[in-house]
């Protein structure tokens, strides 16, 4: 291949397909790896993934006229439209698979995390096992989700775009998503699947491991009541979705659509399922929250105590009560 003029065959991009794929796919063609074809484009020296990261005008310009690609093409197969705080968000690969896309083929949407259908085939994308989320949530249930899915992933949109954050950002959210509301425990009876007796004996290192317990699982309930109980634990904020399986990624992007719809309702819900150590960290995870929505968390915390105490005394007495009949026979 000349070093000069434009190429005698390209191939058009697929659709949504970003440049690391494309010129994984030409390549071959010349017989060559993807850098040495980079170069031949005019771009030595440069990764191809740092380029579909940040490709200049200059440079898309270069790839245009050895290729006869328009440089509005060769731009769409960047990410360029995203801010530099959700570069880390981009998988090198396509993270999840669409049954009808070929294998060789990776889309820019496959590559981020709160991406959950093929922009192509309008079908669900499938973990490395083939599941689908509705497959593991159920029909009814996922349906349910898809709302609050849609909602969280507008909000990382706008905030991968560097367009505003909202009021509390992504990040902020996650922080508290991810935070530590309870100790770590062992599996609980409904976390652990049947077993014998001699099974349980089998896997007593399994059934006494401590569980990180986080209110991710009290966001999004549904969640915790799916996933395997050993992968129910994500990484601390930003890196829960950059390198979250897909389940755990929807769940991610639920829980940040239910939050942003009511902040200061999802904080005390989850304030008030902690321990003691666990207030705690949920409180310094909302220290990065606006001051305007930690006041007003305070102040109806305040009050949902006071009416948990009064419920729980209202309810000791009336077991005291009960108690008292079945003891002296009242009718």
């Amino acid at each position: 291949m000349t070093t000069r003029g434009r190429l005698p065959v390209v191939y058009l991009p697929e659709v949504d397909e970003r440049l690391s794929s494309w010129a994984a796919r030409m390549a071959p063609f010349y017989a060559m790896t993807v850098s040495e074809f980079v170069a031949a484009l005019g771009l030595q020296r440069h990764d191809v993934f740092d380029l579909e990261w940040r490709l200049s005008e200059g440079q898309g310009a270069l790839i245009a006229a050895r290729t006869g690609l328009s440089p509005e093409a060769v731009q769409a197969m960047t990410f360029r439209e995203l801010g530099s705080a959700a570069r880390m968000m981009i998988a090198r690969k396509n993270r999840f698979s669409c049954p009808h896309c070929p294998e060789d083929l990776h889309r820019k949407a496959a590559a981020l995390p709160w991406r959950f259908y093929c922009p192509v085939h309008a079908v669900e994308f499938r973990d490395a096992t083939g599941e689908t989320l509705s497959a593991r949530f159920g029909t009814d249930c996922f349906k349910k989700l898809e709302g609050h899915a849609e909602a969280g992933a507008a909000h990382l949109d706008v905030w991968a775009r560097g367009a505003g954050q909202g009021d509390p950002g992504v990040p902020e959210v996650l922080q508290v998503l991810t935070a530590r509301h309870r100790r770590a425990s062992p599996p609980n009876v409904d976390e652990q699947p049947r077993m014998s007796l001699k099974d349980r004996r089998d896997y007593h290192d399994f059934l006494t491991t401590p569980i990180l317990r986080q209110a991710l699982t009290v966001v999004v309930p549904e969640y915790d009541q799916v996933v395997p109980v050993l992968a129910k634990p994500v990484r601390p904020g930003l890196h829960a979705l950059a390198q979250g399986s897909l389940l755990q990624c929807f769940a991610l992007t639920v829980g940040i659509g239910r939050i942003i719809e009511d902040p200061v309702k999802w904080a005390i819900i989850v304030l008030m399922a902690s321990d003691a150590d666990g207030q705690g960290r949920v409180r310094e995870a909302l220290k990065s929250w606006p001051l305007s929505s930690r006041r007003r968390i305070s102040a109806r915390l305040w009050r949902a105590e006071r009416d948990e105490g009064a419920r729980q005394i209202a309810e000791k007495a009336a077991r005291q009560r009960q108690s008292h009949k079945y003891r002296y026979g009242i009718s």
